[in-house]
């Protein structure tokens, strides 16, 4: 999941080099943290959050497979 996020991230933003992503898990559950650069974050969360709720939406997608929650959180 980690690798999925930081691609989509990556090639939206201005500064593709001051992403950083990282990645906790639980038993039930992964948190992927994104922190982007802060003139990205508006890249990054779209028009009313539309970017950000589709990138949720693909990772979700992905870990179906693997029966866990995903979430993803975007910080500056």
């Amino acid at each position: 999941m980690k690798e999925l996020v930081e691609v989509i991230a990556k090639s939206l933003v201005d500064h593709p080099d001051e992403v950083v992503v990282t990645e906790k898990e639980n038993d039930k559950s992964i948190t992927v943290i994104l922190k982007v650069a802060a003139e990205d974050m508006g890249k990054v969360i779209g028009k009313q959050g539309r970017i950000a709720k589709s990138i949720r939406t693909v990772v979700k997608a992905a870990a179906t497979k693997d029966d866990k929650k995903v979430i993803v959180e975007i910080m500056q």
